[in-house]
């Protein structure tokens, strides 16, 4: 299954993934620090994820018309150059100068995300789920390189943290020199144009429907809960920065691991059943969230919620490789990720606030409703039309 392409996108995955561990890590902290109004402290957070909503239908259409290569080498640049941006912003304590880099690193973001669709090009349909499995497998390679780079090199300047952005810059530079190398396409899909569809022609499926939600309840839940833990146990509870950080590790060892055997078993199982595992699976995070609030509660609910993460957006990704047609990717792709980031922009920038104006457990409880819409319509589409 491994060739040279799929072997350079493993690459940009461990180097270039690194950049929004650090942000979910460190923005809200900083941003904390930075801005005397508290429930402000998540919004750097919360603008990488509407970049990388904004970008998400601007990369797909890029790459439509420039090819992958293109893309991902103008990633590389622009979330090498983002690093600096927060540097910058440290040394001059600007809140909104951070803000402008964390939305530019959202923006290369939305092209880093386009690595697992590439992926799926490049091998044999049965393999789909495996090499989107890989792509996300290797976020644990990423989240573990990067958070212990910043914090190793958090002091290395007069300013805390600036030391973390510069050698988060030279982690990030590294895929533009292998993506050089990387093939495009023949044709970049000029051909067929007669079929393509409009994106309400494209939401007549079903399957891509159930795909886009499954992915967006998965992102949206994830993304409040895991944007708030930072704050929630460092400035509220009490906890070390190490502490906190561990957490936020282990919680990206839970989105990405379960991507060793995520894509066996969709093939196996299908679709349908892994999407309601990952349901029930975010429904005991906030449980134990809801009912443990001590350092082991925050850890293994995490550890859930990154479990229950890794099966909506797996299952949701691979439903929707498969349902549209080949003219019809980069609209769908686009979609499919504007859509979804969307929704994650929306519980980022709501997740500080409501933090502060209510509490950790409120915020566990906002999350039910909708995983269970997602339940009900993932019930709904097996009276429709099976999607396996």
């Amino acid at each position: 299954m491994l060739n040279k392409n799929l072997l350079i996108l493993c690459i940009g995955q461990i180097f270039s993934f690194t950049s929004p561990t650090v942000t979910v890590l460190l923005s809200g902290i900083i941003g904390s620090t930075l801005i005397n109004i508290q429930y402000l402290a998540t919004f750097p957070t919360a603008l990488m994820i509407v970049g990388s909503a904004i970008g998400a239908p601007i990369a797909a259409k890029v790459m439509e018309i420039k090819g992958r290569k293109f893309g991902f080498i103008l990633a590389s640049l622009v979330n090498s150059f983002a690093s600096l941006i927060c540097a910058y912003a440290l040394t001059i304590s600007s809140f909104s100068i951070f803000c402008l880099g964390n939305l530019l690193i959202g923006l290369s973001v939305s092209f880093i995300l386009q690595y697992r669709f590439a992926a799926t090009e490049l091998v044999q349909k049965e393999n789909i789920p495996k090499a989107i499995s890989l792509i996300l497998l290797l976020g644990i390679v990423a989240a573990l390189l990067g958070s212990n780079i910043v914090s190793i090199t958090k002091d290395i300047f007069y300013t805390e943290f600036v030391g973390s952005y510069f050698s988060l810059s030279l982690l990030t530079i590294i895929p533009f020199f292998f993506f050089l190398f990387y093939d495009d396409e023949k044709s970049l899909n000029k051909q067929k144009s007669n079929n393509k569809k409009s994106v309400l022609k494209l939401l007549t499926n079903n399957n891509i429907k159930l795909a886009i939600l499954s992915a967006g309840v998965g992102y949206i839940t994830m993304s409040t809960l895991m944007t708030a833990t930072p704050i929630s146990m460092n400035i509220m509870h009490g906890y070390s920065i190490f502490s906190t950080g561990i957490v936020i590790q282990l919680h990206v060892v839970g989105m990405f691991l379960p991507s060793l055997f995520t894509g066996n078993l969709i093939k196996i199982y299908g679709h349908k059943n892994i999407i309601y595992s990952g349901i029930i699976i975010l429904l005991i995070c906030i449980f134990i969230n809801f009912s443990f609030e001590t350092y082991y509660g925050f850890m293994t609910g995490l550890i859930l919620l990154g479990i229950g993460w890794n099966f909506l957006f797996i299952s949701g990704t691979s439903l929707l490789v498969i349902s549209y047609d080949e003219e019809n990717k980069f609209l769908s792709q686009g979609l499919n990720d504007f859509v979804v980031f969307s929704t994650q922009a929306i519980g980022s920038l709501s997740a500080g606030f409501l933090l502060y104006l209510t509490s950790w457990k409120t915020l566990n409880l906002i999350c039910i409703p909708m995983i269970i819409i997602l339940l009900f319509y993932t019930l709904k589409s097996s009276f429709i039309k099976k999607i396996d």
